[in-house]
């Protein structure tokens, strides 16, 4: 399966009938690159670098994802069986926020921005569920 088929399985429905991703991006921890990701969606290797290596300041000074400034909810990057942070991003000039998740593999970072009106719990789902899939296949 190409990289871009797990971004068309992200942003596809949930179990509550929703479609709750609206951005998505694949991205290697080794050389920090973009494998895959939606039209419009992209991030910088400082970006990725922050999110793959040492997430201590997220708590006091958050981080950037896809050039938005968000705060941490929860780091569970290196908790067996989770792999995932969860980020909310600042409010945009509508007063909007979104959900973001984001998941280790072995090789990879998996990021899901979720839509205005879906829950944490609909973003984390999507890359959960695709983070335990590659990494039962070593990926």
């Amino acid at each position: 399966m190409s990289w871009e088929a797990y971004i068309t399985n992200l942003k596809g429905i949930d179990s509550t009938g929703a479609y709750p991703v609206d951005q998505a991006a694949i991205c290697g921890i080794s050389d920090f690159s973009v494998w895959a990701s939606t039209p419009g969606f992209s991030l910088s290797v400082e970006e990725i670098k922050k999110l793959a290596g040492d997430r201590k300041d997220f708590c006091q000074n958050g981080t950037h994802v896809g050039g938005v400034k968000c705060r941490l909810i929860r780091d569970n990057m290196e908790m067996e069986g989770v792999y995932c942070v969860h980020l909310k991003t600042s409010a945009d000039g509508e007063g909007n926020s979104y959900n973001v998740c984001v998941g280790r593999t072995h090789k990879a970072l998996i990021i899901a921005k979720g839509k205005k009106e879906a829950n944490g719990g609909q973003i984390s789902e999507k890359v959960f569920s695709l983070v335990d899939y590659l990494r039962k296949a070593n990926m």
